[in-house]
């Protein structure tokens, strides 16, 4: 193939089309994912202010548990993809990165049980009253058995998005949703002939439907022609230390990441305690729309990882840089109308949590309604964020996005949202200010990592 050829608007179109069949489904999986979530939430909240209290406190430390280890574990997939770049029959090769990845995932899905279980202690470090911590303990004790499951399926969804079947995330997501109500439904309140186990059930039911996903996966995967030729689950026993090692020299900066960016937005939540309890249920509000219309970027970001990562095997520069910009050319639309969506309809999208015209919600409305604004302003930013560093993921880049993570998020992010929370007339917009700074910061640091990644000698190996 030429250079022209490849420079070719046709190119860029197929590039586009390739990143939008990867994104579409995983953008889906993610949004429904919330839903899966959500849905312990709204059945336990039928139980009471304390037992609700108690299912958010837990679910908070194992949704950090768990993502950080499915960001860590989540690398397979760069690896998938540049090995089915680099070679046509890469079989071998993907079978040993996804038989470490499971392994690694059962040994953080340990490690996130044991966090778990310690989360009644840190509980009681921040003053939580002791009611919702003997609630939450029992919570814990038994939906710490979902973290194994469920971190064992985010590897096999990176496998099946990297070797083109990611509509089975969001088929598998969608049916979970029904697995997750239907078991709320029989365990908390005792339906279809099940014992009523109230707040326990909720989390038995959670560990039903991780269970449920997992075995969807493995289901999946020996059905489909196509992934099953890569006998992922053969010889599963024997060890490939220097890939597994490689894993975890990739992983554990991305785990870290999330960890910080969940640090940063956790701790606006406490700042937000501190100023006023309707400042800290507007800004739960607003935060969980911003979060919302975020997992597009992120189903996005995931997928520029899967065709920078494509490229990166194949070692083709030109490839590498139409699909990290198309992606970020995605995000960017996407960011754009989601902002303006927010300017314009603000109390329609607020109407997804609250009704703003009932008079009790009179205050938390108008407080939500301004951190909206600053919502609108930074989709565009923490879009280009995720996507730029999804890139660099697809480039086995992860230490230093890592350490401008840290950076971006903590000082100037935590450091702005503490002063101007705290030290200024404008306390939860100053909050909010302070997120947008962190979040401009990591996305124009990223970004001209991204840019100059030639330079920076993150493709040398390409052509």
């Amino acid at each position: 193939m030429t250079q022209a050829t490849r420079l070719s608007p046709a190119s860029w179109r197929s590039e586009f089309a390739a990143t939008f069949a990867l994104a579409w489904p995983l953008a889906a999986a993610n949004l429904l994912q919330m839903l899966v979530h959500a849905v312990d939430v709204m059945f336990v909240a039928r139980l009471g202010q304390q037992e609700l209290a108690a299912v958010s406190l837990s679910i908070a430390l194992f949704g950090l548990l768990m993502w950080a280890f499915s960001g860590l574990t989540g690398i397979v997939a760069a690896l998938i993809a540049e090995e089915l770049g680099r070679k046509k029959h890469s079989v071998r090769e993907v079978r040993r990165s996804t038989r470490m990845a499971l392994w690694l995932a059962v040994v953080c899905g340990a490690l996130g049980m044991v966090g778990c279980l310690a989360g009644p202690a840190l509980m009681r470090l921040t003053g939580q009253d002791d009611a919702i911590i003997l609630l939450a303990d029992r919570f814990l004790r038994i939906i710490i058995w979902a973290m194994i499951p469920m971190i064992l399926a985010n590897v096999l969804r990176c496998f099946v998005s990297a070797l083109g079947r990611p509509v089975f995330a969001t088929l598998i997501t969608a049916s979970a949703i029904a697995v997750s109500a239907l078991g709320n439904y029989a365990l908390v309140f005792g339906h279809f002939g099940a014992p009523k186990l109230g707040l326990e059930g909720s989390a038995l039911s959670s560990v039903i439907t991780a269970l449920f996903i997992l075995c969807a996966y493995v289901i999946a995967i020996l059905w489909d022609h196509r992934l099953r030729r890569y006998r992922i689950f053969g010889n599963w026993w024997k060890p490939e230390w220097s890939r597994l090692r490689e894993l975890v020299v990739l992983g554990l900066p991305v785990a870290l990441t999330i960890v910080a960016e969940a640090g940063l937005f956790s701790g606006a939540a406490f700042i937000m305690g501190r100023i006023g309890p309707a400042e800290l249920a507007a800004h739960t509000v607003a935060l969980q729309i911003a979060a919302l219309a975020f997992q597009i970027p992120f189903g996005i970001g995931q997928a520029a990882t899967i065709r920078v990562g494509y490229h990166y095997g194949a070692r083709d520069k030109l490839a590498i840089t139409r699909a990290g910009w198309a992606s970020l050319a995605m995000a960017t639309g996407f960011a754009l109308a989601s902002a303006a969506v927010m300017l314009a309809f603000p109390r329609f999208v607020l109407q997804i949590y609250v009704d703003p015209g009932a008079a009790e919600n009179a205050v938390l409305v108008s407080f939500a309604l301004r951190y909206l604004l600053i919502a609108a302003a930074f989709q565009l930013v923490d879009g280009l964020q995720a996507v730029a560093a999804g890139a660099l993921r697809g480039l086995q880049d992860t230490r230093m996005p890592m350490v401008i993570a840290l950076f971006s998020y903590w000082v100037p992010g935590m450091g702005m949202a503490l002063w101007l929370g705290f030290r200024t007339p404008l306390q939860g917009t100053g909050v909010w200010i302070g997120l947008a700074a962190g979040l401009s910061f990591a996305a124009v640091l990223l970004l001209w990592r991204w840019t100059r990644r030639e330079r920076l000698g993150l493709v040398q190996h390409a052509s």
